[in-house]
């Protein structure tokens, strides 16, 4: 379904329906780019293509790009080449953690096996690069750039936590921020970018997807304590196997009776889900739920604050509701 521009946008599906025309090129774009005649290149990028995401970052760049009155087509190039970097790092995650369920499906390696799939998340990268090239503009390559590079810090850094039970908050969101909100970030800026929009406006654009990462990926690390497989996509607890300190973790640790901290810490540190039952009740006790809420919800307002400093547009509108989806979805 299609939404008229001046469509009052109420819910996600509004959103998705006013990015509807934009996403359908889009995705025909991917389509094509991802063609290769190496065929295990075309199985598994049509794998984890094609498992049925929401394809929120580039939806989020089209959205910005509309809201700042862009009119070309270079954003559907910009969406493509940000999905391919989204869905290299997926590839490149998935090895790092051993994980065997994303979306609701098996994950590429746990398919074609972990050579296969780092070594198709290079082609991806290699191919987002190429497209990026394509648009001969150097302030674009050079955000572009930057923001890969900050994402494999994010990747550093995070294996640097992994079994770490002394992990703070502010170590927590360091990781989030390069792994996760500066991609949204730049895919917010460069909408402002092709649009040729005053600093001021870009900055706030750029703000408007680092505040919406923190909120995405908090609330997706809430969804691993609360939710369940089906709905979740991937197994509850994987990140507590993977002995990832989140948020929820991080928080009753520091808010949990003697007892309940020192199975926290062992189950960090040793990767164990032995008592999950007894895990996720001490991370509920300990009200680490909902200070993780709370927090997310802060970077959701601090998200929809900044877009005032755009005209009022449906699209602005759209943006507006991310916000409170990021914080309010069920996966």
């Amino acid at each position: 379904m299609l939404l008229a521009e001046n469509a009052e946008i109420r819910s996600f599906a509004d959103v998705q329906a006013l990015a509807a025309a934009d996403m359908e090129a889009v995705n025909s774009l991917i389509r094509q780019r991802l063609a290769s005649n190496v065929v295990l290149i075309n199985q598994i990028s049509a794998h984890i293509i094609g498992s049925g995401g929401k394809r929120l970052r580039p939806m989020l760049h089209l959205l910005a790009a509309r809201a700042c009155a862009y009119r070309g087509n270079g954003h559907v190039l910009l969406a493509a080449l940000i999905e391919f970097i989204h869905t290299s790092t997926l590839l490149h995650d998935d090895v790092v953690d051993e994980s065997d369920l994303r979306r609701g499906r098996k994950t590429a390696n746990a398919v074609w096996g972990n050579a296969a799939s780092v070594l198709v998340g290079d082609f991806l990268y290699s191919r987002s690069f190429q497209m990026m090239v394509e648009l001969d503009d150097m302030r674009i390559m050079r955000i572009l750039a930057d923001t890969t590079n900050r994402i494999a810090e994010g990747e550093v850094l995070q294996l640097l936590n992994i079994g770490n039970a002394d992990t703070t908050e502010q170590a927590y969101l360091d990781v989030i921020e390069r792994k996760t909100a500066v991609l949204f970030s730049a895919a917010t800026r460069l909408g402002a970018v092709l649009a040729g929009l005053p600093t001021e406006q870009e900055e706030a654009l750029a703000q408007y997807g680092l505040d919406l990462g923190y909120a995405f990926q908090i609330a997706d690390d809430v969804l691993d304590y609360v939710s369940d497989a089906d709905t979740l996509g991937k197994n509850i607890g994987d990140d507590l196997a993977e002995g990832k300190p989140t948020l929820p973790v991080i928080h009753a640790i520091a808010h949990s009776s003697a007892g309940q901290a020192a199975s926290l810490r062992r189950a960090i540190e040793s990767g164990g889900l032995d008592s999950l039952d007894n895990i996720i009740a001490a991370i509920r006790d300990s009200g680490a739920i909902e200070h993780a809420r709370s927090r997310a919800e802060h970077y959701a307002q601090a998200a929809r604050s900044t877009l005032s400093a755009l005209p009022t547009s449906p699209a602005r509108d759209a943006l507006s509701l991310l916000a409170d989806y990021s914080v309010n979805r069920s996966s």
